[in-house]
């Protein structure tokens, strides 16, 4: 992967990152590198199932896909917050 892949991953991933925290109500107790992190994860993950079911490359914007990342970055930031509350 080069340069330009990598930095691109981590700028998609503070996008779905933010906007999958924004989604969740309430207070989340994780940091904003957690936040980007998830994101990046959210990101690739994202495109994988939206690949799998055929839907990652459409004419225009793909929505299908963006929201299959913003869902999993949701569910990430729930999940990490949900694991530091008990501790």
């Amino acid at each position: 992967m080069e340069i330009s892949g990598i930095i691109s991953a981590i700028v998609i991933g503070i996008v779905i990152g933010l906007l999958g925290r924004l989604v969740v109500p309430g207070r989340q107790r994780i940091g904003i590198l957690a936040t980007i992190l998830v994101g990046i994860v959210a990101a690739f993950l994202g495109s994988a199932i939206a690949a799998a079911f055929g839907v990652a490359d459409t004419k225009g914007v793909d929505w299908v896909e963006w929201l299959f990342q913003i869902a999993l970055a949701a569910l990430g930031v729930v999940a990490l917050d949900r694991v530091k509350v008990r501790r």
